[in-house]
């Protein structure tokens, strides 16, 4: 599973990173940005799914490994 962020569509509210600080960061303008290639371990599927949901302009892509 990966995850991908449309800096298009991020608005800066920073939930990704508040509820996947493993996953997510933040640039210097408080934009989201995915850390590493985007790779998320088993153990942090879930926070993945979460910080898509809770993202307010649906930023926030998780896709499978065969789809990535």
């Amino acid at each position: 599973m990966k995850v991908r962020i449309d800096p298009g569509r991020c608005q800066g509210h920073g939930r990704c990173y508040d509820l996947a600080p493993e996953l997510f960061g933040e640039d210097g303008e408080g934009y989201g940005t995915v850390l590493g290639d985007g790779t998320v371990p088993a153990d942090a599927e879930q926070d993945a799914r979460r910080a898509a949901a809770n993202c307010p302009e649906r930023a926030i892509t998780v896709v499978k490994e065969a789809e990535a």
